[in-house]
């Protein structure tokens, strides 16, 4: 018998690292006053987004990122996002989380970031992670090779999360379906998990969570 191949998807902010890293990703591209004169510009679509979630959270991020980002070089953009994820990972890292990305990495599982965060970074952290693949937020870019502002597809959260996710496991050509592990925080994260065979909350409230259904993943926690 052919033993199923196990693969573990990891959500990025919130569940690997605290807190989110957008809005600071944007502030160390281009500075405190433009970020935050933009965002002040955005007010009221932003707090919709918040609190709705869903297509106004995805729209109002995506007008964020034309305010900040149209125009700007994707090299050079790539090249400070790697800077900046890198420095967020070490200061912002949640250990318990990424001890249990380790273990799936040395049980030899294929792991992947599945983020609404852009694909610039997401990129980054698969390489220092060591983990076979990661799946986030892709931004346009123009004939010139500068970012538009806009997203390549759509923006890697809810629905879109599963989406791509089963995409990936498909291009992996497993004989046999892999069992599926993972992991997040937020509503955002709830398709994904409930497609998942092992799904685990790692929300930092509790019973008070968006994914307070399912199991916590705490540092006792004994891997299934």
């Amino acid at each position: 018998m052919t033993s199923s191949p196990t693969v573990a998807a990891f959500d990025l902010d919130g569940t690997l690292t605290r807190g989110g890293s957008v809005f600071h990703w944007l502030r160390f591209l281009a500075g405190d006053a433009a970020v935050f004169q933009a965002a002040a510009s955005l007010a009221i679509p932003l707090t919709i987004g918040a609190i709705r979630s869903g297509r106004w959270a995805d729209s109002a991020k995506e007008r964020l990122f034309h305010l900040i980002l149209a125009g700007r070089s994707e090299m050079e953009v790539r090249e400070q996002s790697r800077l900046f994820i890198l420095d967020h990972l070490a200061h912002e890292g949640r250990n318990d989380v990424l001890a249990r990305l380790r273990w799936h990495v040395d049980q030899g599982h294929d792991v992947v970031l599945v983020s609404a965060s852009p694909q610039l970074y997401v990129d980054v952290l698969v390489d220092e992670l060591g983990v076979a693949g990661g799946l986030g937020t892709r931004l346009a870019l123009d004939p010139q090779g500068n970012l538009t502002g806009s997203y390549l597809g759509k923006n890697c959260r809810g629905s879109e999360k599963m989406k791509r996710l089963s995409a990936w496991i498909a291009n992996r050509g497993y004989e046999v379906d892999p069992v599926l592990f993972a992991y997040g925080n937020s509503r955002g994260d709830r398709k994904m998990l409930a497609g998942a065979d092992h799904p685990f909350d790692c929300g930092r409230i509790g019973r008070f969570g968006a994914l307070r259904n399912h199991p916590r993943l705490r540092p006792e926690t004994p891997a299934p």
